[in-house]
Order: C-alpha cells, then sequence, then structure tokens
C-alpha cells in the first residue's frame, strides 16, 4: 500500500501494489462487465473545470453576505429629512431615500443595500430599533436584521474589549466565515481526493485483457 512520490503524474503505487491491482483487474470476472483503464477525457475534465468557475460566477455576490444594521443606518437619518416626510408616496420616498444613501460612508454599504433592498414599510419597522441601539452607542454591524427583528447577530469571532475591563466575542462575521473560502476548501479536497485515486490505479499506458480465462 507504499505511495511513491518520484513519478507523481504516471502513478502514487509502488510496483508491488500496481501488480496486485493488475492481477485483481484482470481476475475478478464483475459479472460480464468489463473496464478498461483510460484516462479520464479531456471534454469531461474541461466540463468539471467550467461547472466550477460557473457556479462561483453566479453565486460570488451572494458569499457570506448577511444584511446587518449598520448597513441601514443612512436610511434611518434620510428618513429624518423634511424632504423625506413631505413625500407621501411610500415608493417614490423609497427611492429618494435610496439616492440620498448612496455613497454613504465612502460607499461601503452600497453593494450590500442593492443585494437587501426595503419597502418604506419595512423600514418604518426597523427604525426605532435601529435608533434605540445607536442611542446605546453599540456597534450596529454586529446586530443582523432578520424580518421585523433587530437582534444581535449569532457570529462569534475574535475576543475584544468589552469596555469595562473584561473581554468579548466579537459578533460579526469573521474573514474565515466567507462562503468562497468554505467553496475553496471543499473544492481542494474535492480535487485532491480525485487524484490521488486515481493515480492510485495502474497507470494509463496499461490495459487489461478482457479475453483471458478466469
Amino acid at each position: 500500500m507504499a505511495f511513491t512520490w518520484n513519478r507523481v503524474l504516471h502513478t502514487l503505487s509502488d510496483d508491488e501494489l500496481n501488480k496486485k491491482a493488475v492481477a485483481v483487474w484482470e481476475g475478478e470476472t464483475l459479472g460480464g462487465i468489463t473496464e478498461d483503464n483510460n484516462r479520464v477525457p479531456q471534454p469531461i475534465v474541461a466540463l468539471l473545470i467550467l461547472t466550477v468557475l460557473t457556479a462561483f460566477a453566479t453565486t460570488f455576490p451572494l458569499w457570506g453576505q448577511r444584511p446587518n444594521a449598520a448597513i441601514y443606518a443612512s436610511y434611518v437619518k434620510a428618513m429624518n429629512d423634511p424632504k423625506i416626510a413631505a413625500i407621501k408616496d411610500d415608493t417614490s420616498a423609497m427611492a429618494e431615500i435610496v439616492k440620498l444613501s448612496r455613497g454613504a460612508e465612502g460607499g461601503k454599504w452600497d453593494a450590500l443595500l442593492d443585494r437587501h433592498p426595503l419597502t418604506m414599510d419595512d423600514l418604518r419597522i426597523i427604525k426605532p430599533q435601529i435608533e434605540a441601539l445607536q442611542a446605546k452607542g453599540v456597534d450596529l454591524s454586529e446586530y443582523n436584521v432578520v424580518g421585523d427583528r433587530v437582534q444581535m447577530a449569532n457570529f462569534e469571532g475574535n475576543f475584544i474589549p468589552d469596555g469595562n475591563g473584561g473581554m468579548r466575542r466579537e459578533r460579526k462575521q469573521p474573514w474565515w466565515d466567507k462562503g468562497y473560502f468554505i467553496d475553496i476548501f471543499f473544492i481542494i479536497f474535492f480535487f485532491t481526493g480525485v487524484t490521488i485515486t486515481v493515480k492510485r490505479l495502474p497507470p494509463s499506458t496499461w490495459q487489461p485483457t478482457h479475453s483471458k480465462d478466469h
């Protein structure tokens, strides 16, 4: 069962293991089913790579993105503008709020706001909750908007000072919990496992003889 690393593109098994595999391959009838020892067809490999790249490209904007209260702070501030209060139509008022909030805090929340739009009724519900948190001086990015509630995020990141001489867990999504890190890990795990499995077989230069008597 020894591995050999001096010809990894050829085989990962030593000669003794390859001989055993050849004997099993040609010695078992497998119910009359025959299987050649061919390389994986290049179109299949290309299709697999294309599938991975397509999956990454289509889900990239969604990776690890969860709406937190901080992204709506500019909306709450805009609601107190007399100009907004004078607009009677909710749809028009919301459009104006979005317009006024565009670029707030250097535009760092713009992409998340586009992905997590609100109606005026939604904003009316969460506005007092966000203002209450602002009055306490807490970090809004540690709070998630879940339906009609603004609540503490369920993340447990690094330890940070709690302001009272102690330490507490930061309730923000840690960098390693983002979706693409998890995706990349499993893709590496999958391709590594498949490659090792395939390369533990006899080299593709050898083909079994199916006509042998069993």
